[in-house]
This record gives C-alpha cells, sequence and structure tokens, in this order.
C-alpha cells in the first residue's frame, strides 16, 4: 500500500508551448522565458519531477535539464535518452555531472525508439528487436560506470569496454523505461527502477504490472510503476466533459489540415499505441472516465488517454490506479502551462486520498 509520499507526480517541460488541439506556442522552438514559467508552475504545484522528452528533432536534453533544474528549488528531472547515439560511458558520465551539479534530482527515461523513421533521421538503421538487444547491453554498461569504484572491463554484443571508470559517480540516478513489445518487458525487467505505461484501462494496467514483475523476478529486482494521462478538470463532471469535447474538435482540425509541429504518425510498430487503438476501438470511455478519443484521432501518438472529469472525480480515478500498485503518475495537460497550474488542486487530492488509505485501525 502506498503512503501520500510514494505518489510521485511527473509533469512535462519543454521550451516551446504544444499540444495536439492548440498547436505550436510560437514560432521559436526554444523560448527560454517560457521554460523558465512552466518549470516553476510545475514546482509551485506540488510536481516531483518534470519529464525532458525526446525526438530526432528535438532541442537538446541535457542543455534543457540544466535549465530547469537551475531555474527552480526542489523540481527533480526525468531526462529521456535513447540508447545508441552516445556510448554508454559518456551517457552515464553526462548524467553524473548533471547530478553533481544537482543532488539527487536527475532520473533517466530509457526510451529505446519504436519508429523507425524518427530512429534514420539520426543516422540510426537497427530493426527495433536489434535496438532493445543494444538497449540491454547500454544500460548494463551504464550501471557500470556509475557504481563502479575500480576499473571494469565490459565486452558485450554491441559495446566493448576497456578499464572504464568514471571519476564522477552518483548516489542513485533512477532509470525509469518506457514499452509494450516482448523485447521492452524482458529489458526493462532487467533494469528498469520504474515502469512506464501509458494511460490504458486498469485491467490492462494489471496485466502489464504482473508481466513486467515476471520479467524482473529472475533478475532478484521489483520495480516500481508509472502511468501516463492527461487529466481535463472542472468543477463539474458536466464542464469537464464539455471541455473535452472542445479538445476533440480542436484536435480533429488540426489532424484535417496539418501545420507545423503536428502530423498524423503511423505508429504501427508500437505496441503501446496499438494497445490504446485497441482500446478506443472498443468504446471512448472506460472505467468511468478514461476517455480514448484524442488517442483515435492522432493515431495514438504518444501519451494520449485523458481522465475527464470533475477534481474529486479524477483524484478517485487516478488513485484506482494507485491501488494496483503504481506509485507514479505522469500527468500532462491539453493546455500545458494553465493545466499545470490547475492540477494542484488535483495533486493535493490524489496525495490526500492515499493518505486515508493507510488509515487503517492497529
Amino acid at each position: 500500500m502506498t503512503t501520500p509520499h510514494d505518489v510521485e507526480f511527473i509533469g512535462f517541460a519543454a521550451t516551446q508551448e504544444f499540444s495536439e488541439s492548440a498547436g505550436q506556442g510560437g514560432s521559436d522552438p526554444v523560448d527560454p522565458a517560457y521554460l523558465d514559467t512552466v518549470a516553476k508552475a510545475h514546482e509551485e504545484s506540488g510536481f516531483d519531477r518534470v519529464l525532458i522528452a525526446h525526438s530526432s528533432a528535438s532541442p537538446d536534453g541535457f542543455v534543457i535539464a540544466d535549465q530547469v533544474l537551475s531555474r527552480t528549488t526542489t523540481l527533480k528531472v526525468l531526462l529521456a535518452h535513447r540508447p545508441g547515439f552516445l556510448a554508454p560511458t559518456l551517457a552515464a558520465r553526462s548524467y553524473a555531472t548533471l547530478d553533481a551539479f544537482h543532488p539527487g534530482r536527475v532520473a533517466m527515461h530509457v526510451i529505446t525508439g519504436g519508429d523507425d523513421a524518427d530512429q534514420r533521421r539520426d543516422g540510426d538503421f537497427l530493426d527495433k528487436a536489434t535496438r532493445y538487444a543494444r538497449t540491454d547491453d547500454f544500460l548494463s554498461v551504464v550501471r557500470k560506470e556509475w557504481y563502479s569504484e575500480a576499473p571494469f572491463d565490459h565486452e558485450g554484443d554491441f559495446y566493448r569496454v576497456e578499464g572504464g571508470w568514471s571519476s564522477v559517480r552518483p548516489v542513485e540516478i533512477p532509470v525509469y523505461f518506457g514499452g509494450a513489445s516482448g523485447d521492452a518487458v524482458r529489458v526493462g525487467g532487467k533494469h528498469a527502477d520504474v515502469y512506464a505505461f501509458w494511460g490504458e484501462p486498469l485491467a490492462g494496467i494489471a496485466e502489464r504490472i504482473g508481466e513486467v514483475r515476471a520479467a524482473a523476478a529472475p533478475h532478484g529486482r521489483d520495480p516500481r510503476f508509472s502511468v501516463s494521462t492527461r487529466p481535463i478538470v472542472a468543477e463539474t463532471e458536466e464542464e469537464a466533459w464539455a471541455r473535452a469535447e472542445e479538445i476533440l474538435a480542436a484536435t480533429q482540425e488540426r489532424v484535417g489540415a496539418p501545420q507545423p509541429g503536428f502530423q498524423k504518425l503511423d505508429h504501427a510498430q508500437q505496441e503501446g499505441s496499438q494497445r490504446l487503438l485497441e482500446a478506443a476501438a472498443q468504446g471512448d470511455v472506460h472505467d468511468t472516465r478514461l476517455w480514448t478519443a484524442v488517442a483515435k484521432v492522432t493515431g495514438a501518438a504518444g501519451n494520449s488517454t485523458a481522465l475527464v472529469g470533475s477534481y474529486e472525480q479524477v483524484a478517485e480515478a487516478l488513485l484506482d490506479y494507485v491501488d494496483l500498485g503504481v506509485s507514479t503518475l505522469l500527468i500532462r495537460g491539453f493546455d500545458p502551462l494553465a493545466d499545470a497550474r490547475a492540477y494542484r488542486r488535483l495533486i493535493d487530492l490524489v496525495r490526500a486520498g492515499a493518505a486515508d488509505r493507510l488509515a487503517v485501525p492497529a
């Protein structure tokens, strides 16, 4: 069972405002003032971390992470990383150096990459199964570089290191891991401290938790779990659903008339996307308020399922995931800055609800 402090909240920080429904907030891909504002809004709302995402077209995540950490006091970062483009020893030292300047505030989010086209934009032409095998080898080296007090050798299928050693070693950098394929579960079960899922129906999350735990057990690991959703909240349920319909209409319009910064991608290779689309095909609403309509319109491009309702209703829906064993909730709005501010109330309700669940008579 959780405690209120065990429920970790992760938001989303970027150098430019963007959502499926509203588009880009400006023409400049790097707006320092916006990053400053959105980072501080998350800190003030009680978020524990913000995700710094990655794609083949994104600004450099290490720079963004350092900017977020330098502009806030307690907010932590979850810095996404795609194995294969930096040597694992160099990547490990880059994370460790960032952590040295901001102790205890850095985590790695491993995204192996499910879109061949996006990988090839950065010059990676390996197939998906081979990428996961490379990620396995990569993380083995990263952990040695972080935690080995003496020089180490490593000879794997993708990386060979002789006398590896780092002068900068963190106390702990948690490894978060995403992916829905069998290869992802196998590799993530071996390495993940936190295994991340997109917002599936409750039954699907329970099933996936069981799969990851089974994959982790032979390695003596007991990972935590994360679920990502897009809460749409208002004072009343009626107002929340009205806002949801506005978001859907705006998203449909943008999908129908492509604009810079948005395109409907084919995520046929991503099993996580396919799971969301399968749920959407069965109905727009699951578990009373998990809404899949935007996922259907966008081809389930990433974190795209929403929880719709009043603050109290959405808090209860999030606590349903907590009851399954989820301890991290990644919540991101369709109006990123305004929603980050509004989620203060939602976060407080979830933490209070988690505390109430512990109020069991001795």
